[in-house]
């Protein structure tokens, strides 16, 4: 589970200010580009903490808070949302009022709790792309059924014949497979292109594909 897109949100702790971004990332590699991207817009901020969990590995920086009141609190809040492939970077301008350690560390767990709220999160279910070549002739039948399938129109290509990429739900797919096959006669070809992790509107949670990308997708 990760979070639907990049989000962003400010408290004032004490005139403070903390400025949380957060955002869905696939790998360590992504992730340390997000959080240098961030530094770099708020290069004259005091403090710039982050913590992630990404690609099977996880990090975070306290980046000279006192040890254990920034990046930590950052991470405990990914996980107790249960999220992963997310970074989260906490961005502090201090307001000239210490806030102790106790204080910090309600002030960032706050701050992140904030971006991932702004964030949204997403909880990935798998589909499965298909392509499905037909003559014209059968054009309004497999649209009718790919509607009734709850089916996402990736792209449609008019040729010597149809040729329509779709995106379907992994429980639905072999049944639509099956409907084509009915309704056709066998003249209708459906192939598996990929299987996708997917939000509610059938995008893909990173945009991009598992098990072999979309290449099969393309004219």
């Amino acid at each position: 589970m990760t979070v639907q897109r990049d989000g962003q949100a400010e408290i004032i702790v004490k005139k403070s200010r903390f400025i949380v971004n957060a955002a869905p990332v696939r790998s360590e590699l992504e992730a340390m580009g997000f959080v240098e991207r961030i530094r770099a817009e708020h290069r004259d901020a005091n403090h710039n903490c982050f913590a992630f969990k990404a690609g099977g590995s996880q990090r975070m920086s306290d980046d000279g808070e006192p040890s254990g009141t920034a990046g930590r609190p950052i991470l405990d809040v990914l996980e107790k949302q249960g999220l992963s492939d997310t970074v989260i970077v906490v961005t502090r301008y201090f307001g000239g009022i210490l806030l102790g350690a106790a204080g910090l560390v309600r002030a960032y767990s706050q701050s992140a709790a904030a971006g991932v709220e702004a964030a949204g999160v997403a909880t990935a279910v798998a589909a499965v792309d298909l392509r499905v070549t037909l003559e014209y002739p059968l054009v309004g039948k497999v649209q009718y059924l790919l509607t009734r399938a709850g089916a996402l129109t990736l792209d449609s290509h008019f040729g010597e014949k149809v040729s329509i990429a779709c995106r379907v739900l992994a429980g639905a797919a072999e049944a639509l497979e099956n409907e084509l096959a009915e309704a056709s006669a066998g003249r209708i070809d459906v192939k598996r292109v990929a299987e996708v992790l997917v939000g509610n509107d059938l995008q893909p949670i990173h945009g991009d594909a598992v098990g072999g990308g979309h290449e099969g997708l393309g004219r």
